[in-house]
């Protein structure tokens, strides 16, 4: 009977734990933004914030705005990241498909995104 509260805990710390890096991410393209005038491209991705980017290189680009290179979502994949964004087309979306990596879910599955 532990047993399903214990995962259910490991459940929620990750989906929390996508939420405090997406929140760190975003801080990063804002200061990005600031730099440059602008988000990074799709195609230049959140690479763009640890290393300056080769595809259309800001001529602003200060240095890395992460401490650390881009993580992995706590389920071991990439953020999805569109510059401009589907929902925000002034500026970007940032989210992670959960732990089944799709579109959707519910639970730990559900899709954590910047926009709520």
């Amino acid at each position: 009977f532990v047993a399903p509260d214990l995962f259910r805990n490991v459940g929620d710390a990750r989906v929390a734990a996508a939420r405090t890096q997406i929140e760190t991410l975003g801080t990063a393209l804002d200061a990005y933004r600031l730099d440059n005038g602008s988000y990074p491209s799709t195609a230049q991705g959140l690479g763009a914030l640890w290393e300056r980017p080769t595809i259309a290189p800001p001529a602003n680009w200060k240095s890395p705005y992460l401490r650390k290179a881009v993580p992995e979502d706590p389920w071991g994949h990439a953020y999805v990241y569109l510059s401009p964004g589907r929902v925000n087309p002034q500026s970007y979306d940032l989210l992670s498909y959960g732990a089944d990596g799709r579109v959707g879910g519910e639970g730990e599955n559900a899709d954590v995104v910047s926009w709520k």
